[in-house]
């Protein structure tokens, strides 16, 4: 078997943004000024995750209310008190390294689905960073899943 010394790794296309207009402006926004810091949702900030497609395995931008304890950060898969899970979180069961930006800040954590006592904790510094998600659960018959990134 021979080598072709020409040959060269496949560039990597850059993670693709949301086909929901507003979520992909507020990426834009953030992708633009280099910072988180340059959006929030009611005046609270957010976080900028990049998830690998669980289908296709390409990236995916996913712009989420910042929810941490110490150093780890939740992902709330709210989608707004919908009957069904925003389908990045089936990308995050199948493919758990994520990309966190917060602020300018970028790192890689491995992200986990809670439950018990667990979610618990999770889901009530959720509410406290973003009201709504209280709102959203009594919106919809299934338990809204929490991811912890650490």
């Amino acid at each position: 078997m021979t080598h072709d010394a020409e040959q060269t790794q496949p560039e990597l296309s850059p993670p693709e943004l949301s086909p929901t207009e507003w979520v992909r402006k507020q990426t834009e926004e953030i992708l633009k000024a280099g910072t988180t810091a340059a959006v929030d949702i009611i005046n609270r900030p957010v976080v900028l995750f990049t998830t690998t497609g669980a289908k296709s395995g390409k990236k995916r931008y996913v712009p989420l209310m910042r929810v941490t304890d110490g150093d780890k950060y939740a992902m709330v898969a709210s989608k707004g008190g919908a009957s069904t899970h925003p389908s990045w979180y089936f990308n995050v069961k199948t493919h758990p390294r994520v990309t966190v930006q917060d602020g300018d800040t970028v790192v890689e954590k491995t992200a986990r689905e809670v439950s018990g006592d667990e979610r618990a904790h999770w889901w009530e510094l959720a509410v406290k960073a973003y009201l709504p998600y209280a709102e959203y659960q009594t919106k919809t018959d299934r338990l809204i899943p929490v991811f912890v990134l650490e």
